[in-house]
């Protein structure tokens, strides 16, 4: 249990420390990840207004219908792909990657990609 906690709170250290170079304006929102051991998140935030444009999880119902698990890689990569339509639906193409603290490998890599091939540029 130690172990856990030490590695939640070292993650929210780096989630701190890179949010103050990361920033989403409305020209360039933030797209924003946070991974639970079941499920994974995505948001795409403006900043500057402080609103969130689009979002989409492993529990949005147009995924879930057609998923078994939340917390795997081939679930991120639906997740960032839809998440991806929305955004070019509302007319954002260009956004900054922020991993929130977590490394950028398995589902937070698998999120961009899929991301990226449905059309986001970062």
């Amino acid at each position: 249990m130690l172990k856990a906690k030490s590695r939640q709170i070292n993650r929210k250290k780096r989630h701190r420390r890179v949010r103050t170079k990361v920033y989403g304006a409305p020209e360039r929102p933030r797209l924003n990840v946070f991974r639970s051991s079941k499920h994974i998140y995505a948001q795409v935030i403006d900043d500057q207004s402080r609103k969130t444009l689009v979002a989409a999880s492993s529990l949005d119902p147009q995924l879930r219908s057609e998923l078994d698990y939340g917390g795997n890689r081939e679930t991120a990569r639906k997740v960032g792909a839809l998440l991806a339509n929305r955004a070019v639906g509302k007319g954002i193409k260009d956004v900054v990657f922020d991993r929130g603290g977590y490394l950028y490998h398995g589902r937070v890599k698998e999120l961009a990609d899929g991301a990226r091939e449905a059309g986001l540029n970062f």
